[in-house]
């Protein structure tokens, strides 16, 4: 039996690349595919040297022409920072780029998975957000290229499911961290690891309050792939997190504690359309996937907080390189 080729768009990213040595380690194929946006090649030079890997530099607004037997859709800048710079691009990539990838998919009969994402929730009314949840989401701010492009997708992924029978499969992704992360990315777990470690004030904003869930990437990549290997009959939408619940300040406080740091925390204002709460009801996943988190936030941080000193101690960055916005 020959090794499934499985294609991974968004591949030399955060989540991508680490789903990339995931699937090469089980004895597949992988094409990565990637425009550089966000992806960066460190994230994937340990890869290359493996004969069953494979890089194409490509935008997912474009069609693409290959020939395998799973797709794993990744490609989008998940960051505020990121997919507000280029907003109208953000939402070509969710768009144009789901529908170029279910079209590969429907040409070639191929099982397809979209990463979508927590923020179709927008900031919620129900808490925990169950995937029955519709979200309240601001159609026209500053979010919104990533929120409603997101939504789209999903839609789009659904309408093919309907109209062509296809094999589909959409994981709800909450806040994910851990080592390739982008360290000026405006996320809030490497927003605070990059300022402790760089004597940086912590930027907290808002009152510190609102709560977020953080799931190691180990567990979520674990969770993409038991439901891309799920039954044809489940599509999802399903939550992939950790419920683990915490407020920012709480994060910030075990961030500076566990590096040592004597950085001071400053208060910013809340960004327009932030989520007061954000918190998975892994239920549906725990029932239809057999998947739950296994790695605890601390257990996280300790593995994420030496990848961020060796990669600042390589780099040497500048103050106002460590101070990033957003949560």
């Amino acid at each position: 039996m020959r090794p499934r080729r499985i294609l991974v768009t968004g591949g030399a990213g955060f989540l991508g690349s680490h789903l990339c040595k995931k699937l090469l380690a089980a004895g597949n194929e992988v094409i990565c595919v990637d425009n550089y946006y966000t992806g960066n090649k460190n994230n994937i030079l340990a890869l290359f040297d493996n004969p069953m890997f494979e890089v194409i530099r490509h935008d997912v607004t474009f069609p693409l022409y290959v020939e395998v037997d799973q797709i794993y859709n990744l490609a989008c800048p998940a960051s505020p920072i990121h997919y507000q710079h280029d907003p109208v691009q953000t939402t070509k990539t969710s768009v144009h780029g789901a529908i170029n990838m279910l079209g590969l998919a429907k040409r070639i009969g191929a099982r397809i998975l979209q990463a979508s994402t927590s923020e179709v929730y927008g900031d919620p009314e129900v808490h925990p957000q169950r995937e029955d949840y519709r979200g309240s989401v601001n159609p026209v701010g500053p979010r919104a290229c990533y929120d409603e492009g997101k939504r789209c997708a999903e839609t789009l992924f659904f309408d093919y499911h309907r109209q062509h029978g296809m094999e589909i499969k959409v994981a709800r992704i909450f806040n994910t961290y851990g080592p390739k992360m982008v360290p000026y990315d405006g996320r809030v777990v490497s927003n605070f690891i990059v300022q402790a470690l760089a004597g940086e004030e912590l930027t907290l904003y808002g009152d510190g309050s609102q709560t977020r869930s953080f799931c190691y990437v180990d567990d979520l990549v674990e969770g993409l792939i038991r439901l891309m290997e799920s039954p044809t009959s489940f599509t999802g939408p399903v939550n992939l997190g950790n419920p683990g619940e915490f407020t920012v300040r709480e994060l910030a406080e075990k961030v500076l504690a566990k590096t040592g740091s004597k950085s001071t925390v400053a208060m910013r204002p809340l960004p327009e359309d932030d989520p007061r709460q954000r918190c998975p009801d892994i239920s549906l996943a725990r029932k239809a996937l057999d998947w739950e988190p296994r790695v605890s936030l601390d257990e996280g941080l300790d593995r994420t907080i030496p990848y961020f000193r060796e990669l600042l101690g390589a780099q040497s960055p500048t103050a106002s390189q460590a101070r990033a916005g957003g949560a």
